[in-house]
């Protein structure tokens, strides 16, 4: 499953719209995909949310859409 993360690259100031960033990821939850951004990085996670269907190919016609792979964070 590809799952979208909305995030913020700084962990210690308080989350804005103007500031918030976007990654895909495979993964086989989003608990897995949430544990291994925790453990790897100092992102604050808004939200994790996954792509099937219609939404996911809205999001494949983004120029900017690239899977992350979680392993090489």
């Amino acid at each position: 499953m590809i799952y979208k993360v909305l995030y913020q690259a700084n962990n210690i100031q308080n989350p804005r719209r103007e500031t918030t960033e976007t990654l895909y990821a495979e993964s086989d939850s989003a608990i897995k995909v949430r544990a291994a951004l925790e453990a790897k990085t100092d992102y604050n996670i808004e939200s994790i949310e996954e792509l099937t269907g219609n939404y996911l190919n809205y999001e494949q016609q983004n120029p900017d859409f690239k899977l992350t792979d979680l392993t090489e964070l």
